[in-house]
């Protein structure tokens, strides 16, 4: 899907242009190459968006589950391990003189070869970026939820349904808009509401302190119980952990320049958990549904560009605005119908966390720096990468299986 030459020319001084009108055009039009104009400060909102998600709600739920110790080991190396990808996602964008990897396949295209580069990236890169947008669709209903009952507690009770409609809504405006630069002012209020949620989360549960008569030992009670919800912890982590499926597509919104990117008891949601104070449960709730809607719209603008790209290159229609209208309608309608089906927070974040962040976020990068760099064996380089690969290969095997129990257990109690 959507195979493109990193597209150079619009960046490159002094080089020449050897596309055809047509293909310029196309190019101008798709979301990820037809802007170059984006300041260092818009791609570095664009990732706090993109990486201080919702998934760190699930953090302390994930915490509760895997246990003090093992909760604190897991969580620092998962941050030297993404640390360390992303430094290499960054890197690779400009490896080769004079080209570009303005998109994730494209580096995996240069990394395993044209198709095998597709087959390879493509699939777990939609996976990555379909899932989020789904789990976002259900965020945003839930918080939405959560909101109403707060400041309207005599209120008829909403099914959740209906608010994952009515945040579903606000994506079939902004769905329209064109590409990165664009969405850049929802992108920069959702990066507020990011780390003003996230600060009101953590210091309401501080001000909340040690609950008595509640038992803080592990929910499950059995072997079985604690393992699995052990599993399902772990795709919570990872799903935290984000943002390097869309890192080369917000990179390539900006100009050619060296080091660009760099500048710039519990529920299994904790806001859903807390009450008091209602006033600023309330608004935080708010920050996330704020927040969600600017990260939505930042994971959705690659599947845009893949769709839309089939369409123009493949099936040779028209790049024209009633194209646009009606497949990124068609795709939020999905998104919007599966998260109304399945919408299991906790389930669908360690889910997709391990199934799906993992390979992208732990060791795909890793695969590529060892195929295109080809450090000496043995040597430090050589070791980091191969332990990030066996890490995530670990994670995407194990939380799945954790998640999917927990979404049918969640389904069962409906």
């Amino acid at each position: 899907m959507g195979t493109q030459a990193p597209n150079d020319q619009d960046s490159v001084p002094n080089k020449v242009d050897t596309r055809t009108a047509e293909e310029k055009a196309i190019d101008d039009w798709l979301p990820i190459t037809s802007s170059r104009n984006a300041k260092w400060w818009y791609s570095a909102f664009h990732n706090v968006t993109a990486m201080v998600g919702a998934g760190v709600l699930g953090l302390p739920y994930a915490m509760a589950e895997l246990g003090w110790g093992p909760g604190v080991t897991v969580l620092v190396i998962s941050w030297i391990v993404t640390l360390y990808t992303l430094w290499q996602m960054v890197e690779m964008h400009e490896m080769v003189p004079g080209k570009r990897f303005d998109r994730y396949h494209e580096l995996g295209q240069h990394a395993f070869g044209k198709k095998l580069g597709l087959y390879i990236v493509v699939p777990q890169q939609l996976i990555v970026e379909v899932g989020v947008n789904i789990v976002y669709m259900v965020t945003g209903g839930k918080s939405l939820q959560k909101f109403h009952n707060l400041v309207c507690k005599d209120c008829k009770s909403i099914k959740l349904t209906y608010f994952i409609m009515i945040y579903a809504s606000v994506h079939f405006v902004l769905s329209h808009l064109p590409n990165f630069n664009s969405i850049s002012g929802v992108s920069l209020a959702a990066a507020v509401m990011s780390l003003s949620y996230s600060t009101i989360a953590w210091a309401a549960s501080v001000d909340k302190g040690v609950v008595k008569d509640v038992d803080y030992s592990y929910k499950a009670t059995t072997t079985a119980g604690k393992v699995f919800n052990f599993f399902s912890a772990l795709g919570d982590v990872a799903f935290a952990y984000a943002g390097h499926n869309v890192v080369l597509e917000i990179q390539a919104t900006i100009p050619l320049h060296p080091r660009s990117l760099p500048k710039g008891l519990f529920d299994d949601n904790i806001l859903i958990t807390l009450e008091k104070p209602t006033w600023l449960i309330a608004m935080a709730n708010l920050f996330v549904v704020i927040h969600v809607i600017g990260s939505y719209q930042i994971y959705a603008m690659p599947v845009f560009d893949m769709i839309e790209t089939v369409l123009v290159k493949k099936l040779k229609f028209k790049p024209t605005r009633t194209l646009r209208f009606i497949s990124r309608n068609v795709y939020v309608a999905l998104t919007m119908f599966i998260g109304m089906t399945f919408p299991f927070f906790g389930g669908l974040l360690s889910f997709f966390g391990g199934f799906a962040f993992a390979p992208t976020t732990y060791f795909l990068p890793c695969i590529m720096w060892l195929a295109i760099y080809k450090p000496r064996k043995f040597s430090l380089s050589w070791f980091a990468n191969w332990i990030c690969i066996v890490l995530g290969l670990l994670l995407m095997i194990l939380s799945p299986i954790g998640g999917l129990r927990q979404i049918i257990l969640q389904a069962k109690a409906l």
